[in-house]
Parts: C-alpha cells; sequence; structure tokens
C-alpha cells in the first residue's frame, strides 16, 4: 500500500496532482478540491497522504493533506454503491468535517448536495456509517465515542472474523432488538457465525 507521496509538485490541474519523487517515479494523484487549493505553486516540494485503489480497470491514487479526510474517504469506499470517484465528491464537495458532521447527525440534505448523490444513496451511507465513524477525529471537535456496535465489529475481527462478515452478523443482532451492550452483541453474533459454519 502507498501510504504517502513526497516530491515535487510537477503540476495541478482538475481534480489531479502530478508529483515527481525523489526516486524517479511520476505520480498521478486525484485530490479534493480544497487540497488542490491549498498546494503550493508548481516547483515546490509536497507531501500527501495517499489511499490506492485497485480495481479490473487500473490502478488510481487519491491523496490528502490531512488525515482526517483519507480516513473519511477510505470509510466512505466501504459504503455499497459509494466507489472512489463519489467517495473524491463527498470530500470535495463538502470536507471531511462536514462529511462526518451529516452522517454523525443523519443530515440527508447535506450529503444530498454532493453531485452524484441522492436522497436514497445519502440514506444509505448515513445507516452504514452512522456507528462506524468513532476512530474519525475531526480537528476542532471532540471525538466520538465508538458505538457499542463498532466495538463489537472489532472484537469480531480480533478473533478472526473478516470485517464483512463481522459487520454483517452484527447487524442482524441488532435487527432482532434486545440489549445493545457490546459483550451482547458479540455474544449474539459468534452465535449467528458459527451457525454459519
Amino acid at each position: 500500500m502507498i501510504a504517502g507521496i513526497r516530491g515535487t509538485l510537477l503540476s495541478k490541474t482538475g481534480d489531479r496532482a502530478v508529483v515527481a519523487t525523489a526516486s524517479g517515479v511520476t505520480y498521478e494523484v486525484a485530490v479534493p478540491l480544497g487540497v488542490l487549493e491549498k498546494l503550493p505553486r508548481e516547483g515546490a516540494e509536497v507531501w500527501l497522504r495517499t489511499v490506492l485503489v485497485v480495481r479490473e480497470d487500473g490502478w488510481s491514487l487519491y491523496g490528502f493533506d490531512e488525515e482526517h479526510e483519507r480516513e473519511v474517504f477510505q470509510r466512505l469506499l466501504g459504503t455499497s454503491g459509494v466507489g472512489p470517484r463519489l467517495a473524491l465528491a463527498c470530500v470535495s464537495t463538502l470536507g471531511g468535517a462536514r462529511v462526518v458532521r451529516s452522517i454523525r447527525e443523519g443530515d440527508i440534505a447535506a450529503l444530498s448536495t454532493v453531485p452524484g448523490i441522492g436522497k436514497k444513496t445519502a440514506e444509505r451511507i448515513v445507516l452504514e456509517l452512522k456507528d462506524r465513524l468513532g476512530g474519525v477525529v475531526v480537528p476542532g471537535a471532540p471525538p466520538a465515542a465508538a458505538a457499542p456496535t463498532e466495538h463489537a465489529v472489532q472484537a469480531l475481527v480480533n478473533l478472526g472474523y473478516s470485517s464483512a462478515d463481522a459487520d454483517r452478523a452484527v447487524r442482524a443482532v441488532v435487527a432482532e432488538g434486545g440489549s445493545q451492550q457490546p459483550v451482547d452483541l458479540i455474544r449474539g453474533a459468534l452465535q449467528l457465525l458459527t451457525k454459519r459454519r
């Protein structure tokens, strides 16, 4: 995984920055609008936190100057129906902090202002991510406590289950109602997961 790039900024156009590293490799990096505006002049040194997205039709690199925006982008990628272009559009249009706030508060109207995101997609983003943003620290805002569901999913992952299976099992337990304490969610999810094996 390419976690970051440091080098000379060769060009910045549209939503792309081209960075030449000291090793002689030149990277084209897609960046949100807010990052593009803050990039230095061409020829200056730049450092970007990055996310590498590998797909059948190619590899793409996405760059951010703030860690929370990188984290928000990665969480959005984990939402069904949201690809890298839509995730980048979210961070470009609203900024990382407002995306987090909109999801936590269930602000469908704000998320729907992003080009390509309608009401249904906005609702899905809120539904899937509302309880999974506990670890995202936004500058200037107090960190949100991790939700019981996030604790339960992480505990199951630590036990060796995939994050997708753990997430599905915990959601199924939540849908059944009952106690929302992490220990009860873990117990119920483990029962479901062991039945499937």
